[in-house]
C-alpha cells in the first residue's frame, strides 16, 4: 500500500499538470498587424497552409518558413522566406532569434499547432526575452480525439523536460 501512495500521487500530478498544460495554450490567433512578421514552424501538414491563409490576410506581412528540411521546395512569392537548418523545435527558436535579431525584429507572429505552441512560445520567449510573441494556433479539431489527446499528451512530456533544460533529443 505504501508503493501505491507516491505513485497515485505523481499520477495525479501529472493528469492535473497535463490539464493545466491545455488549458494554457491560445486557443485563437491574437492580433496581426497588416506589417507584421509571421514565422511558421513546419512539422505538421496543417501549419504551412494555414500561414498562408495568414499571409494572404495581411498583404503587408512576411512569412518565415522554419524548418522545412533540406530537400524541400517551395513556389512562394517574395514575401516567403524558407529556413531549412532547425531540425527541432530548439533549432527553431535559435533560428527566429537570428533573423529578429538580423532585421530588428521585437514583435513576431508565431504559427504553428495548438498542442505544440506551449513549448514553442516557451523556448523562443527564453532566447528573445524582450520581444512580444503574438500567437496563431493551428487547430486539430478534424483529428480524433484519441490522436489529439496522444499528441497533446507527448507535447506535455516534451515540455517539461524543456523545462527541465533538456532542449534537444526530440523535434
Amino acid at each position: 500500500m505504501k508503493f501505491l501512495t507516491p505513485s497515485l500521487l505523481v499520477l495525479t500530478c501529472f493528469v492535473i499538470g497535463g490539464a493545466v498544460f491545455k488549458s494554457m495554450a491560445p486557443r485563437t490567433c491574437g492580433t496581426i498587424l497588416s506589417d507584421d512578421t509571421i514565422f511558421v514552424l513546419t512539422g505538421d501538414m496543417r501549419r504551412i497552409p494555414f500561414a498562408m491563409r495568414q499571409l494572404r490576410k495581411y498583404p503587408n506581412a512576411d512569412l518565415y518558413i522554419i524548418g522545412a528540411g533540406e530537400n524541400t521546395t517551395f513556389d512562394f512569392s517574395k514575401r516567403v522566406t524558407i529556413e531549412s537548418d532547425s531540425k527541432s523545435t530548439y533549432q527553431n527558436a535559435l533560428a527566429i532569434r537570428e533573423i529578429a535579431n538580423r532585421t530588428g525584429l521585437d514583435r513576431i507572429v508565431l504559427i504553428t499547432t495548438e498542442d505544440h505552441m506551449n513549448r514553442a512560445k516557451y523556448l523562443i520567449q527564453r532566447e528573445m526575452p524582450q520581444s512580444e510573441i503574438v500567437t496563431c494556433p493551428v487547430p486539430l479539431s478534424d483529428m480524433p480525439v484519441t490522436k489529439r489527446l496522444e499528441r497533446w499528451t507527448v507535447e506535455y512530456i516534451k515540455y517539461i523536460a524543456t523545462m527541465f533544460g533538456i532542449n534537444e533529443g526530440y523535434k
